[in-house]
């Protein structure tokens, strides 16, 4: 029994891991838990010295000390900030009305305003809530579909996960080893793509279903021409100079991503105070939403590092590298698989918990594959936004099943009864987005210069031009000529 703990000590380790996981105990105390009692038995077992759970003080030390990581209150402090000074209510209003004469204008509208929000406060529930509020009962006013409104709201919300400021951009590139500023730039372009992707759906059902997105009647256009522009303009313009402040600043290298942060951070506070909706209320809400997320985290990382540490103690990582690199096709075998377990996983785990379990797996392992990181980060990070979008236990689902309304209503416009919202309707809606993003990841897999082309070129050295040159020895050296004391004259 002993040699058999002994010589599979890594894979019973991983499979406690999922069993704890799989009956729900909190993700970060079963990560340490698991590290510990592992690295007791291993202890027990003369396989590990006692000396190196010495070690984990001086680990989570470093993650105190870890620079990178403000990013995360910073961002997220940001975000919602502006999402209780009003700014989506007022986009999502001017937006909607400039998309209205179209059919699916409003679903338009969405997806806009929620690149627009991505690109500012990078925090999905801000996002999906805010959008939920406003413009679901607005869809369902005018007749839309209920499943493309539902998802589209979802879906929408969840770009603030690829496109920066991402906060799981910043936790892959912790694991990863990488750059925060590099994979900033990588996901610039997939985010895009993926945005566009989801407005050529609305417009395809636009095209065969014509009457699932109308377009917004004639009475319901309050704005138009010059007034329309001018609201247009005040509404655009302050997040897009608050984007230039944050991303700007951070892609031509003048700050860093924590630096960044900070002015973001400020930046909110300024614009939530021109708008005259800054009080110590919402400052407090948004500290204390902030101080949750950040320690949820940090938990999370600490409960990481112990599993991690053992786990590699253990051989684990080695395990890990032979079970994956021994895959047939190479590099396309190991994506497709990494990939197909990381869509799995999202089914019970959310982005966080799979950035600090499976990336820290499979990073190393695409590394010695000669994978580029940015690339591969990215490219899980488009994945993972189906976590947020998974039937039945999607964050973005339960969001927007949190605001939208359950029962039936009378509208306050038209005074009509409006039937509520089932949940059954919002995890129908979710399904072809989630396509979408598996799609996505397909389109990232075929066309890495979707994320490559967007980063920084770095000067590349060639190792076979390379000359080492060794120093003369001892015998080679001429002696030094005598010193030339200066002469004194009488």
């Amino acid at each position: 029994m002993t040699a058999f703990l002994v010589e599979n000590m890594a894979p019973l380790m991983f499979g406690c891991l999922v069993l704890f996981l799989l009956l729900g105990y909190p993700v970060a105390f079963a990560l340490a838990a698991n590290g510990l009692a592992f690295g007791l038995l291993g202890i027990e077992l003369g396989l590990l010295s006692p000396a190196l759970l010495q070690a984990l003080p001086e680990r989570i030390f470093g993650i105190m000390a870890n620079e990178t990581l403000l990013a995360i209150p910073f961002f997220t402090f940001m975000g919602l900030v502006l999402e209780r000074s009003g700014m989506a209510e007022d986009l999502l209003d001017t937006i909607g009305q400039l998309f209205g004469p179209l059919r699916g204008g409003l679903a338009y509208a969405v997806i806009f305003v929620g690149a627009l929000l991505a690109a500012t406060t990078g925090v999905v529930a801000a996002s999906v809530i805010a959008m939920g509020l406003i413009s679901l009962p607005i869809m369902l006013r005018y007749g839309y579909d209920r499943r493309l409104a539902t998802g589209v709201i979802a879906a929408s919300g969840t770009l603030a996960q690829i496109i920066p400021p991402s906060l799981v951009l910043i936790v892959m590139a912790d694991q990863l080893g990488r750059s925060v500023g590099d994979m900033y730039e990588g996901a610039l372009f997939p985010g895009l793509v993926l945005t566009a992707l989801y407005a050529g759906y609305v417009f395809l059902v636009t095209m065969v279903k014509p009457d699932a997105a109308p377009a917004l009647p004639p009475e319901a256009r309050t704005l138009r021409g010059f007034a329309l522009l001018q609201r247009v303009a005040l509404s655009l313009v302050p997040p897009l100079v608050l984007v230039f402040l944050v991303l700007g600043t951070i892609f031509m290298g003048i700050a860093t991503p924590t630096e960044g942060g900070a002015m973001g951070a400020v930046g909110a506070l300024v614009l939530a105070a021109v708008k005259g909706r800054l009080n110590l209320g919402i400052v407090r809400q948004a500290l204390d939403s902030t101080a949750k997320l950040s320690s949820f985290v940090l938990f999370i990382l600490i409960g990481s590092t112990v599993f991690g540490l053992v786990f590699r103690a253990v051989n684990g990582d080695l395990w890990v590298e032979h079970l994956l690199t021994g895959l047939p096709g190479g590099q396309l075998g190991f994506l497709i698989v990494a990939n197909v377990l990381v869509f799995l996983l999202a089914f019970f785990l959310d982005f966080f918990e799979l950035a600090f379990i499976i990336v820290p797996l499979l990073g190393p392992v695409a590394d010695k594959l000669g994978i580029d990181l940015v690339w591969f980060g990215v490219l899980l990070a488009v994945n993972m936004q189906t976590s947020f979008m998974h039937p039945p236990f999607g964050f973005a689902l339960f969001y927007l099943r949190s605001v939208a309304a359950k029962d039936d209503y009378l509208d306050r416009v038209t005074g009509r009864k409006i039937r509520g919202i089932t949940t059954a309707e919002i995890y129908w809606g979710s399904v072809p987005f989630v396509c979408i993003q598996i799609i996505m990841v397909a389109i990232v897999i075929a066309f890495p210069g979707l994320v490559t082309s967007g980063l920084t070129p770095g000067k590349k050295v060639d190792p076979g031009t390379i000359e080492l040159e060794a120093p003369p020895s001892l015998d080679d050296l001429e002696p030094p000529p005598p010193p030339d004391f200066p002469t004194s004259s009488r």
